[in-house]
């Protein structure tokens, strides 16, 4: 007869932790940071199909890092929680913060029960009327909520990439300067050699207050290549709805 193999709780909880931390560090980095018209969310990604960012709901994005398909269950029911809550109460009554705490449940839940924890990390953002009104909020594979001023950076060089912008990201930045910032934290290879990343490598996005209701939208091509560039006049995105420059994206996230 067999003994039975005994681990620790304190144990058992550790290394899903350790876990989940390394599944994580694997995935490229994505930044989030507020700018002075809205919020921009900024990744590593070669993928035109796999998202990494996407939209929730009219003023609430997501962004996430670690196994696609985990987070992608988590982008789902976020928008089906959203629709839901905007449908039976009133759209006002679907906040980040209420999503956030619904996350909160669901990755701790997954944590402590199931067999293995999510490897992802997750943000969702709401831009408000102005830039105090913002609110980004963090959560990691155990549930954890951290509500973040100004930036955050997730997976890959998370810990390089926040040093840097503690020391550069201020209060105020307009869109070009906020993107080119968060590029040259980007930019360091895992081995801390400097890369050169175009609009090509990259996954942009931007939460725009200035938006009536559905604040989203996505940037690439020309005017992404103009807001990257120093020596481009441009310096936020045009206020229009014309597809060429960033066009709204459904609640499937398919923008």
């Amino acid at each position: 007869m067999s003994m039975p193999f005994y681990v620790s709780p304190e144990q058992l909880m550790k290394d899903r932790a350790d876990f989940a931390r390394k599944g994580i560090a694997r995935g490229r980095s994505v930044i989030v940071l507020g700018y002075d018209g809205g919020i921009a969310f900024v990744g590593e990604n070669t993928s035109r199909a796999l998202h990494k960012v996407s939209e929730i709901y009219d003023r609430i994005a997501f962004a996430a890092v670690g196994k696609y398909n985990e987070f992608e269950n988590l982008r789902v029911a976020g928008v089906r929680y959203a629709d839901l809550r905007g449908y039976s109460y009133d759209r006002i009554d679907v906040t980040a913060r209420g999503l956030a705490n619904a996350y909160a449940q669901t990755l701790g839940t997954v944590f402590t029960q199931e067999s293995k924890p999510y490897e992802v990390e997750i943000v969702v953002a709401q831009v408000g009327a102005s830039t105090d009104d913002d609110q980004i909020y963090r959560l990691t594979y155990d549930g954890s909520v951290a509500d973040e001023r100004g930036f955050v950076a997730m997976g890959g060089a998370a810990d390089a990439i926040t040093e840097l912008l503690e020391d550069r990201w201020h209060g105020g930045l307009d869109l070009g300067e906020a993107l080119r910032l968060a590029v040259e934290a980007l930019a360091p290879d895992p081995q801390g050699v400097l890369r050169e990343l175009g609009a090509a490598q990259l996954e942009v996005a931007v939460l725009d207050r200035h938006r009536e209701r559905r604040a989203f939208r996505r940037l690439a091509g020309p005017l992404l290549d103009a807001l990257l560039s120093p020596d481009d006049p441009t310096h936020d995105v045009p206020q229009t709805d014309d597809p060429g420059v960033g066009s709204h994206e459904t609640l499937t996230g398919e923008g």
